[in-house]
């Protein structure tokens, strides 16, 4: 019989590579490890790559496998989820892989400039109705500026059309450089053993036979960001357990 909640939260907890820091945008809790990341936990000097909204962490762990030379960490609120990649990787004895629980809408408080090499966005919730809330709006990507080294790589992939089309207008309206850029992955030739690690609701939406969009681009630190003045279509459907509230809530 699987775990419950209780008991999940309960190994987060004793977990030495998971970082728990469920708090508001409000407060303002100071984190030890902002800027002591490669000298206080990984002890080494690798890149460091993040996947945001990480879900049960398969791109973590994955990468972390197929890098073993990189930091991966992985970032999300849902504890329960996280569970299944922490558990994992700690079985696994993965000294490159850590997880951090927490609002992605306050994700610049962990990270001091210079960092972080990457960051994954997979599968984010489209947030069709507030930019604000989207990951990959300019609201954010200057919140990933704070830690990001200049020219810092941002991949997303998604099943969203709408947050697909979003993105690559924001991208072209700041004229960021782009190094892959494609409405259908599996399809284009393109997806290499990296794209090709699939997460549990990645699998569903390819059997539903939906395209997976990927779109690989730079972020660097000058100039001014300016959001995209577009009318988007929405998306006809509502991914799996992707409900009306946003990712970032507080909850378990």
């Amino acid at each position: 019989m699987g775990k419950n909640k209780l008991e999940k939260f309960a190994d987060m907890a004793s977990y030495p590579h998971v970082f728990e820091y469920p708090y508001s945008a409000v407060d303002n809790v100071p984190f030890e490890m902002k800027g002591n990341w490669h000298k206080e936990f990984f002890k080494n000097n690798n890149p460091i790559v993040l996947e945001l909204g990480c879900g049960r962490g398969e791109y973590t762990v994955g990468l972390g496998r197929m890098f073993p030379d990189v930091n991966f960490i992985g970032v999300d609120i849902k504890g329960a989820r996280m569970w299944t990649g922490a558990t994992e990787s700690l079985e696994s004895g993965m000294r490159n892989v850590a997880f951090l629980r927490t609002n992605i809408e306050i994700i610049d408080r962990f990270f001091a400039p210079d960092e972080v090499a990457e960051v994954w966005l997979t599968f984010s919730d489209p947030q069709m109705k507030k930019a604000t809330k989207r990951l990959t709006s300019t609201y954010f990507m200057n919140r990933y500026r704070k830690f990001l080294i200049d020219g810092g790589i941002i991949h997303v992939k998604t099943d969203s059309n709408f947050m697909f089309t979003y993105t690559k207008y924001m991208v072209e309206k700041n004229q960021l450089s782009v190094d892959v850029m494609t409405e259908d992955l599996y399809h284009s030739g393109m997806a290499d053993e990296i794209l090709g690690i699939r997460t549990y609701y990645e699998q569903q939406w390819l059997d539903r036979g939906l395209n997976i969009k990927y779109i690989k681009f730079h972020l660097p630190q000058s100039d001014e960001l300016q959001e995209p003045d577009v009318e988007i279509e929405l998306d006809e459907y509502r991914s799996y357990n992707r409900s009306k509230r946003s990712g970032l809530q507080t909850s378990k």
